[in-house]
Formats: structure tokens, C-alpha cells, sequence
């Protein structure tokens, strides 16, 4: 691909908007399927034209056909590569697509080949349904080297068995406002940064002066803002069911929240005000979030919406003493072959593909993260019109190994709930750090133990 054409898409992609929260990229929460009838009549047409030109039809359930841009080049490119094989999209709609493909992968209807998964907790429904197809024999047969996943591929697994790839992956960095770090005359953080010299950074930055108040750091109020500092280490897991390994992470950001380096958890609660909001008002110096929300900050700068955080920067997650820089959470959107795929050797060309290098290119050409990542491909991203022009913030693309935010496990549902009321309880100052540990420690023990 030539690098003009890239740094077009790309700017498209950011015109499009932004990517959403918790690997639900590019979902409108809105979007429907087509009425059952037209995509009946479209889809034996194009068996009809595929069968007449002796081409094999495979079907691949997604979501937001219409927004979503990297559909369509994948499918060309793999059309071309793939002459005998022609992919027809499935739109299932976006709001219940997990429950829909569910649904349609039960029933004794289905004829799907590839199915795009959407979340963890919907892949392990499936898995537990049987009705996805284990994809190690397809792996081994082809040497797969799953080391470029940075271990995502180690934490879906489901009693050793694989059964799905993942293609996009949105991960955590931490963004910062080049003019607060200028006006204090302070360096820009840096991609290898410990969370005791974040701390003191974000100390350095805070400004408490009434009307111009300036604060070190932000977190938001999704719990994964704290908690999950603590699984950077490789060592421990969110699904554990002891978490005392979270309290000097909720001692950090106490301390922060007292010392007003960072807005009070109560009031961002109260007012509801969102991520994007707390950063665009020129006052944080530091936030940790996803890639999501770079397309976003490029979009809006451009059109002149934010104004007092234009000059912007990523690095790489601070990390714990010992562990790796480049450690950081990730969500995933995934691909798997349903276990009654007509097609199943057919799929795994196209799985194989869409989650390699190339369909990778391919994602970063439209301004998405994907979940292999090279020099190349980084290169792809940091060329996206918006993106921090200075070498730190295209590093900071290049992740060491990735976390899921919630792995694996037919119980995620239910501890999510404990986790997020007792996340709610020690922010606010309703339970002390220790209580609120032992609350979690007694709650999930007690689910893990149903």
C-alpha cells in the first residue's frame, strides 16, 4: 500500500469519529440489521452470481456494515488473494449483537463461517454453548506464531483449547497535555516511567490555586482506572478472588484525590462528566485511558471543538518496580469459526488473514488498533492527520504484553458487580481501603465458589 493512500484513509477514518470504550469499536449502540427479507434476497443473489462464477460464498456475521471501514478492504484484499472465495457480510446489528449471533448459532438454521466475537463475555457464552470450533489444529498445521499477540491469545484460552483470534485490540496509554508540562517547565513524562515517579510528576503539576487550578492526573470513574494498576505484573488476575494486591494502588490515588492532584471521584460522579470533557478543559496534565480515544481528541481538535488540549502527547502505562514498560490493559474483537461452518478450511483462510499482519496493515490503514502490532503498522497509526508528531508518542504504539481488562470466565458477570460496588465504596470514602478489599475478597470468593 502506498503511504499517501494510508495517510488518507486514515484521515478519513478520523473524520468518522471516534472509536468506543471497552472494544466495542465503532459500535452506535443504535444500528439494526436489515430487514430479515433484503438480506434474503441479497444474499441469493450474490449466491447465485458466486455460483455461476465458481466461487465458494462464505458468511461472516458483523455489526455496523455501513460505519464501519475496514470491512470491505479486508474482504477486497482477501478476494483478490482468494479468487475461488467470495465473503458476504451479515449485519446483525449492533445493540444485541452477542445475544443475536447466540441465538442464531443455537438454532438449527445457521450457516455462518466466520463470526466476528465482540467481547470476552460473549466469547465464553459461546464456548460453553459448543458451538464454536476449536482453531489449535488450524494453528499448529499453519505455524502460527501466537507471540504476536503479546499473550492475549494465553488468556482466552478455554481448558487449553483455543477458539478465536483476535484482530482489533484497544489498549491503555497515558495521555498528556504538552502546554500544562511547558508552563511549569517540567520534561514530558516518558515511556518507561515507574508509578512512584508518576506519582511524583503528577504532584509536580498540580496547581491549586483558586480559578486556575491545574491537576496532575484524572482517572475516570470506570473502576479499571485503579484497579487494574495491580494486574501489570503478569502476576495477578482480575477474576482471583483476592485482591490485596490492589492497595497500594487505591493508597496512590487516595492520596492523590486528598491532595487535590486529581478531581474528587464524588463530584465526577454527581456531575457525570466524561472522560474526553475532564481532558479537553486544559487543566489535566496526565490521563489514562484507551486508544479509543484517539481518533476522538484528533477529530475534535481539528474542527476546532478542543482548544486547550491541542498540544498533546501519548506514553506508554507507567508500570510497577521490575515489570516490563509497554505492560498495559487491552479489549479485543476477535474472529472464530462456528463449529457447523460449511466452509471450515475455507474460514480459516480468511481468519488467518484478517487477524496476520496483512489484515493488520489493513486495520491501521483505516485509523483502528490491531491486535498484531509492528514497526510498520505502528508507523500506519502515528500517520493518522492529528497524531503527536514527537518519537515518544509513536513508541508508546509498541506494547510489551497485554492484560485483559476482564479475562475469561463464565462468572465475569457477577464479579464485575462486586468489583465495580466495591470500587465505588472505597472511592467515595463509604469503606476504608482494607474493607473494601475484604469485601471483594469475601463477595467473589463467594461466587468463584458457586
Amino acid at each position: 500500500m502506498k503511504k499517501k493512500r494510508l495517510v488518507s484513509l486514515l484521515t478519513v477514518a478520523a473524520m468518522m469519529g471516534s472509536l468506543t470504550a471497552c472494544g466495542g469499536g465503532g459500535d452506535s449502540g443504535n444500528t439494526t440489521a436489515a430487514p430479515a427479507g433484503e438480506e434474503s434476497k441479497a444474499a441469493t443473489e450474490a449466491e447465485t452470481v458466486a455460483a455461476a462464477e465458481g466461487q465458494t460464498v462464505m458468511k461472516w456475521s458483523i455489526w455496523d456494515k455501513d460505519l464501519t471501514l475496514y470491512y470491505q478492504p479486508l474482504i477486497e484484499e482477501f478476494e483478490k488473494q482468494n479468487p475461488d472465495l467470495k465473503i458476504e457480510m451479515v449485519d446483525l446489528g449492533s445493540s444485541d449483537y452477542q445475544t443475536v449471533l447466540g441465538t442464531q448459532l443455537t438454532g438449527s438454521g445457521s450457516d455462518f463461517d466466520i463470526v466476528t466475537i465482540k467481547d470476552v463475555p460473549g466469547y465464553t457464552t459461546l464456548v460453553n454453548k459448543g458451538v464454536l470450533e476449536p482453531l489449535d489444529a488450524f494453528i499448529s498445521a499453519d505455524g502460527v506464531d501466537l507471540s504476536a499477540y503479546k499473550g492475549l491469545t494465553d488468556q482466552i484460552q478455554v481448558d487449553g483449547k483455543l477458539y478465536e483470534l483476535p484482530f482489533r485490540s484497544d489498549f491503555w496509554v497515558l495521555y498528556y497535555n504538552k502546554d500544562v508540562f511547558d508552563a511549569a517547565g517540567i520534561s514530558y513524562p516518558t515511556n518507561d516511567m515507574t508509578f512512584e515517579a508518576y506519582d511524583a510528576l503528577a504532584r509536580q503539576l498540580t496547581v491549586d490555586t483558586p480559578g486556575q487550578e491545574v491537576y496532575g492526573a484524572h482517572y475516570h470513574t470506570w473502576r479499571s482506572a485503579v484497579q487494574l494498576f495491580g494486574i501489570l505484573d503478569g502476576k495477578n488476575t482480575i477474576l482471583d478472588g483476592s485482591y490485596d494486591f490492589l492497595k497500594p494502588y487505591y493508597e496512590m490515588a487516595l492520596a492523590q484525590q486528598e491532595d487535590g492532584v486529581c478531581q474528587d471521584y464524588a463530584t465526577l460522579k454527581t456531575s457525570n462528566l466524561h472522560y474526553s470533557g475532564a481532558f479537553s478543559q486544559g487543566n489535566v496534565a496526565m490521563m489514562n485511558m484507551g486508544t479509543w480515544f484517539l481518533s476522538t481528541l484528533a477529530e475534535k481538535i481539528k474542527s476546532g471543538e478542543y482548544t486547550d488540549c491541542a498540544n498533546w502527547g501519548i506514553v506508554k502505562y507507567p508500570h510497577a518496580d521490575g515489570v516490563e514498560p509497554g505492560s498495559t490493559l487491552a479489549t479485543i474483537t476477535a474472529l472464530s469459526i462456528p463449529a457447523n461452518a460449511p466452509h471450515k478450511e475455507d474460514a480459516w483462510k480468511f481468519v488467518k488473514f484478517v487477524c496476520g499482519e496483512e489484515g493488520a496493515e489493513i486495520l491501521a490503514s483505516t485509523g483502528n488498533i490491531p491486535a498484531l502490532m509492528t514497526d510498520d503498522i505502528a508507523g500506519m497509526i502515528s500517520a493518522m492527520e492529528g497524531f503527536p508528531e514527537d518519537e515518544g508518542s509513536k513508541e508508546a504504539l509498541q506494547t510489551a504484553n497485554l492484560y485483559l481488562e476482564m479475562p475469561v470466565s463464565n462468572k465475569s458477570s457477577e464479579i464485575e458487580i462486586v468489583l465495580n460496588e466495591a470500587h465505588d465504596n472505597i472511592m467515595t470514602g463509604n469503606s476504608t481501603i482494607d474493607e473494601g478489599i475484604a469485601d471483594m475478597n469475601e463477595k467473589v470468593g463467594a461466587v468463584l465458589a458457586q
